[in-house]
């Protein structure tokens, strides 16, 4: 059984340094014979200090709340003492000293947190993923110095109210970049990123409390806009005669007929074409956000255009399977390409993707299970999304129902 140490606690003055006839009283730690000394900063009369009792004598106001003090530091030092024994530490004059100036606990701050995330994430995330956290931290940043004018800020200092005032600044904040504001969910993504860092941190007991217990995310839920046959069908006729549009609109109705995102396009070669237990074409990739893989048999028309683009010099020199555009340049260019065929909405590259789920495969009667597996989602509930927005599958599934039962 481990026995415990002597330990001893003493208020003492140190007459040496008399000045006005007033002294600075100390607190002495003593264990097994070894003793450290803290100022308490604090200055009695000389006349006025019991050295036997270790305190101010007399029975006035004053002398009443010194002491008072003097007994809440008592209590403080036996406090870090009897924690540094349930903890199975080391017992030493210096670590109890440590303990009560709180100089052996390690405080850790907002932006030490994102950079610890962003480390040992960075083998797990891809890069745009890493990159919306870090546009996260700017806007913490930000924040900081608005609000707390400040750089920085300790986890341990993070409340309810934190979380509340940088929901306001998002929901607020106007780009100096002609930007549009930022939406309700692009403001909850923000939290959501904060929200997980700070998980984290609990988890590793930089914190013994999570800030984010009482606070709920509030995300909008909005309908995912696709094309239907006739938009679809428009666009598979349109031509134009500047060819960069003409390829745009191609990549576009490929990924409406494949579901493949406008990342996961652009990482396929030749090798990714292989017959599949049908004997047919099939696209074999995996997708770079969820590292699922995917096995999409090619419909017709989107082997049409893999066909058109095969001798295509850029499709050669790259060796790809299609001309490769960026991002930007293919949302600013289907902007033009929708207003060219009078399509009402605003087209963007991953509305294809929501267009070959609901358009293409569930409206057409193919489970949901099928697709969530050719869209490589990691959960059915993701899929389920597409599922509720389509009105005339639910019509065309009463109608069979009607029939069956009469």
């Amino acid at each position: 059984m481990r026995s415990r140490s002597t330990f001893a606690i003493l208020f003492w003055v140190n007459t040496s340094r008399v000045k006005n006839n007033q002294v600075t009283v100390y607190l002495r730690i003593t264990v097994n014979g070894k003793r450290v000394n803290i100022s308490l900063k604090r200055k009695v009369l000389l006349s006025d200090w019991d050295s036997i009792k270790g305190q101010v004598k007399g029975h006035q106001q004053k002398a009443k709340l010194f002491n008072r003090f003097l007994e809440q530091i008592r209590s403080k030092v036996y406090q870090s003492y009897e924690q540094l024994l349930r903890e199975n530490k080391l017992i030493t004059s210096q670590a109890i000293k440590a303990r009560y100036l709180g100089e052996d606990e390690k405080h850790h701050s907002l932006l030490e947190l994102f950079k610890y995330h962003n480390e040992i994430e960075s083998h797990k995330l891809n890069k745009a993923t890493l990159k919306h956290y870090k546009v996260s931290q700017n806007h913490l940043v930000n924040f900081l110095k608005l609000k707390l004018k400040a750089s920085d800020i300790f986890l341990n200092n993070l409340d309810y109210s934190f979380i509340v005032d940088f929901e306001y600044y998002l929901k607020t904040y106007q780009p100096t970049n002609h930007q549009r504001k930022m939406s309700n969910n692009t403001a909850m993504k923000h939290l959501q990123r904060l929200r997980k860092m700070v998980t984290m941190a609990y988890h590793l007991e930089w914190i013994d409390r999570d800030p984010f217990v009482r606070f709920k995310s509030k995300f909008e839920k909005k309908e995912r806009e696709f094309l239907d046959n006739r938009e679809l069908e428009n666009l598979w006729k349109f031509e134009s005669s500047i060819s960069r549009i003409n390829i745009v609109k191609d990549l576009f109705i490929f990924s409406c007929y494949t579901g493949i995102s406008y990342i996961d396009m652009f990482k396929l070669t030749p090798t990714n074409i292989a017959k599949g237990i049908d004997g047919n074409d099939w696209i074999i990739t995996q997708r770079q956000k969820t590292k699922n893989m995917i096995k999409i048999p090619l419909l017709p028309k989107a082997k049409e255009i893999l066909n058109k683009y095969k001798d295509h010099p850029r499709v050669l020199s790259e060796n790809s399977l299609l001309p490769r555009l960026s991002n930007q340049k293919i949302n600013a260019y289907l902007k033009e390409i929708g207003d060219l065929c009078d399509i009402q909405k605003r087209l963007t590259f991953h509305m294809a993707r929501h267009t070959f789920a609901t358009t293409i495969t569930l409206s057409n009667g193919v489970p949901i299970e099928t697709v969530s597996k050719l869209l490589g989602h990691s959960k059915i509930a993701t899929t389920q999304i597409y599922a509720k927005v389509i009105e005339n599958k639910v019509s065309y599934d009463i109608e069979k129902l009607k029939r069956r039962i009469g």
